[in-house]
C-alpha cells in the first residue's frame, strides 16, 4: 500500500483506519469486500481500494509556532 498517495504520512492511516474499524463494530456495512472479519484488517481494506477516504485538516509543516505570552 501507497501510504504517501493516499494520506500525509503513517499516522494519519492508523487514525483513518481506526475510525473507520470503529463505526464497523457499531453496525456500519463493509463497502467492499474482504478476506479478513476484524474490523481493523476490512477498515484498511477499503482504505487501500479507496472506497474510504478522509480528510486532513492541515499540513503538519505548514504549523506555525503558537503565540505565548510569557507571565509577568
Amino acid at each position: 500500500m501507497s501510504i504517501e498517495n493516499a494520506l500525509h504520512n503513517k499516522y494519519s492511516l492508523v487514525k483513518g483506519a481506526a475510525r473507520r474499524a470503529r463505526q464497523l463494530q457499531s453496525g456500519a456495512q463493509p463497502l467492499t469486500a474482504s478476506k479478513s472479519m476484524k474490523a481493523c484488517r476490512v477498515a484498511q481494506d477499503e482504505i487501500r481500494s479507496g472506497h474510504v477516504t478522509f480528510v486532513v485538516n492541515h499540513d503538519p509543516r505548514e504549523i506555525d509556532k503558537l503565540d505565548i505570552e510569557p507571565e509577568l
